[in-house]
């Protein structure tokens, strides 16, 4: 049997075992006679034929498909929206007493939030058939739109996949492909064709045994006659294997798919991915199994016709990724043993269907480490797109925020409704971890995980709904491994002194730094001033990486072009205190380094109650650095009662309540102002401030200093 892959062959009904591997139906067909599923010349499905009721059933079933989008998705539907209030409501004017009165949409593509440009082109992709791959932070929705994809693609298409055995060469299994729905029919048409024959068979056996037996009990020879029985049972048991070998292997079955398959091939070996021969290892005797029922499909062929999603894609081996791209270029792949020591490797199935839609995902080092070919194949032939980060704040995003909350409490399906105060709360912890001022975040994985632990809270006290104290809670339960962490260094630099909040001390200034992504920490940084064995140099410990020695190298520019002191002469060492085995990265301690040197050369103390953040130019500029609102908690936690911050950082700052009686913000927009504020000792650090005023200037116009999104130094 040749490969068929024309979907609108008919389906076989009860094959017999032919010589050349052909069912009765195909031969009927090729002998010219009328198949059973054929009435005047015209294709049509038995009226017994259980996929029938389905396909009548599937207009009600589906879901919408590509070509019924079109309107925009409402917001919220059947809900009272108060516009008055809209734009200063945090619900943006939703008037709901819980997440309960909040309708979700059934599709995945119109629960999707704030990604308007991937949400379209997913959508495009899905009615054009192209392949899409999409880049940014994990937990900003790339697998829930890639999911989406499979709901809007047409189910009419989905197929079964048989594997058959090849009599003229076992190693080379014959492929076949019918509508979906139709392979259980054929593999239970061939069973029963089987059973029959093994019956009949058995039947045989047991009349042979028996006349063998009766003969030799009458001659005599009892012994002669059980050993002649066991050898013919021997040989019918032998030979009955060939029978078994006539019923196909399905390998893809979409009989009950409601939708194009999704397959999340996310970490997949080659096997996995490929697909795969089990290894036998009985190959003799009449115990090995027939290669084609050792067939096993991988993620590209159970994705035929639907979405195969990869995330993490650079992450698969480079020889993976070429036969990847084959099979995407082909839309067929064979399947071979993927182990060179297994005997699954002398077995290889003729090409196997494998036309799926390539939704590739990762993180920006994603396209570093991707074979080139690979992605030239995505973006040949679909579409690249840029998940964003965070989104504008507006009404109508807040409304869907709130919606964000319910989708995610009847996803679970165990979690109490959240009221609408405690919408509220959450609304508020997105604004803040946007890290920018008038933003929401699209970090929607962390986020959802706050909203199942505040609704697991309510849910152990047997409430009916989570309230904002459970929110509050949560939030606090929630926290990462690395707010954890430098909450823990906090209290033991308390305990040990190692954290200095009062007086002044010359050199010594109190950096801050973030650890991850939503952890804020404390981070000394000394220098100290001493005479050069040869050339003046600056020495830096604390493990630094790259951009923090440049930031460091930066700061130097600015000490020579103010300092009276010859620095040829001067050995400046700066130590990032107990920067850990992490490192220091980024440039946001430049203000700090450049205070505690010109502290040290001039002898001027710095107010250790002060704590400072920001980036540096050459000329001195004070510029926008990430993680503001983190670095000021951890100010404010550290006991510090004043904190330095980029003056463009300003707008981005949306601390916790509890903080905000804790700590004053000042914002500075060049270095003249931050020694204004840190130094101690008004004689002398009034006449360096005013020395400093006529030497800096400013690199950049105050309205284009540019905002904080452009810079998110970790940890420093």
């Amino acid at each position: 049997m040749s490969n068929d892959t024309n979907v609108d062959d008919p389906p076989e009904d009860a094959p017999d075992a032919a010589p050349d591997g052909d069912s009765v139906e195909e031969q009927r067909e090729r002998q010219g006679e009328r198949s059973p599923y054929e009435e005047d010349g015209d294709r049509r499905t038995d009226v017994d034929d259980p996929t029938d009721e389905r396909s009548r059933s599937s207009d009600e079933d589906d879901i919408e498909t590509v070509n019924d989008l079109g309107s925009t998705v409402e917001v919220d539907p059947g809900v009272e929206v108060d516009e008055e209030i809209a734009e200063d409501d945090l619900l943006g004017g939703l008037k709901i007493d819980s997440t309960e009165d909040i309708e979700v949409p059934d599709r995945l593509v119109d629960q999707v939030i704030g990604q308007d440009e991937a949400r379209d082109i997913i959508i495009k992709a899905a009615k054009q058939r192209r392949h899409v791959m999409m880049i940014g932070s994990p937990g900003t929705g790339k697998s829930m739109l890639a999911k989406a994809m499979s709901q809007l693609l047409p189910k009419e298409d989905l197929q079964d996949v048989l594997v058959y055995h090849n009599p003229d060469d076992g190693n080379e299994p014959k492929v076949r492909t019918v509508p979906a729905g139709k392979g259980e029919q054929i593999i239970d048409a061939h069973k029963e064709e089987a059973r029959k024959r093994n019956q009949m068979r058995s039947i045989l056996m047991w009349i042979i045994i028996a006349i063998v037996v009766g003969y030799a009990i009458l001659s005599g020879s009892i012994l002669l006659g059980i050993l002649a029985a066991g050898i013919i049972w021997l040989i019918f048991r032998y030979t009955s294997r060939g029978t078994d070998a006539m019923v196909p292997n399905m390998i893809v079955n979409n009989g009950d798919q409601r939708v194009a398959p999704f397959e999340d091939a996310t970490g997949a070996h080659a096997g996995a991915l490929l697909g795969d021969v089990r290894h036998d290892p009985f190959q003799s005797g009449g115990m090995e199994t027939p290669s084609h029922d050792r067939v096993e499909p991988g993620a590209i062929h159970k994705s035929n016709k639907g979405v195969l999603f990869v995330d993490e894609i650079n992450t698969l081996d480079i020889r993976t990724q070429q036969k990847l791209m084959t099979a995407i270029q082909e839309g067929e792949f064979a399947i071979t043993g993927q182990s060179e020591r297994s005997s699954g490797a002398m077995v290889q199935t003729e090409p196997v269907p494998c036309d799926f839609i390539m939704v590739a995902a990762g993180n920006l080092d994603a396209m570093e480490n991707m074979h080139p070919a690979l992605r030239n194949r995505i973006k040949g032939y679909g579409y690249e797109v840029y998940m964003d980060d965070t989104i504008e704040d507006t009404p109508e995003m807040r409304r869907k925020y709130a919606r964000f909350v319910a989708q995610e409490v009847e996803r679970d399906g165990r979690l109490p409704h959240f009221t609408d105060d405690a919408v509220e709360e959450v609304i508020l912890e997105a604004k803040r971890r946007s890290g920018r001022k008038n933003h929401l975040t699209l970090l929607f994985r962390s986020l959802g995980g706050l909203v199942r632990v505040a609704g697991d809270i309510a849910r152990a006290e047997d409430r009916e709904f989570t309230t904002r104290e459970d929110v509050l809670q949560a939030k606090q339960r929630s926290r990462s491994i690395e707010q954890q962490l430098a909450d823990d260094y906090i209290e033991r630099r308390k305990d040990y002194e190692l954290q200095v909040n009062e007086g002044g001390v010359e050199g010594r200034v109190n950096g801050l730094a973030v650890m991850g992504e939503d952890s804020g920490i404390m981070l000394p940084v000394m220098a100290e001033i001493a005479p050069a064995q040869g050339g003046g140099q600056v020495i830096a410990t604390g493990k630094l990486k790259e951009m923090a020695e440049e930031s460091v190298q930066n700061v130097s520019a600015i000490i020579k072009k103010f300092s009276d002191v010859d620095l040829s002469e001067k050995d400046i060492h700066i130590q990032f205190v107990q920067a850990g085995q992490q490192g220091v990265d980024g440039d946001s301690a430049s203000i700090t380094v450049a205070t505690a040197v010109i502290s040290a050369l001039e002898n001027i103390p710095v107010d250790q109650s002060v704590a400072m953040t920001g980036s540096l130019s050459v000329r001195g500029d004070v510029l926008p650095v990430g993680g503001v609102t983190h670095k000021i908690e951890a100010a404010a936690k550290a006991g510090c009662s004043k904190v330095i911050i980029p003056e463009a950082n300003e707008q981005d700052v949306m601390i916790e309540e509890e903080y905000e009686e804790m700590i004053e913000i000042i914002p500075c927009a060049n270095i003249s102002e931050v020694l204004d504020v840190a130094l101690m000792g008004e004689p002398k650090k009034d006449s360096l401030v005013d020395r400093l005023k006529s030497i800096t200037g400013s690199a950049f116009d105050q309205g284009t200093v540019g905002s904080a999104g452009g810079s998110n130094p970790s940890p420093q």
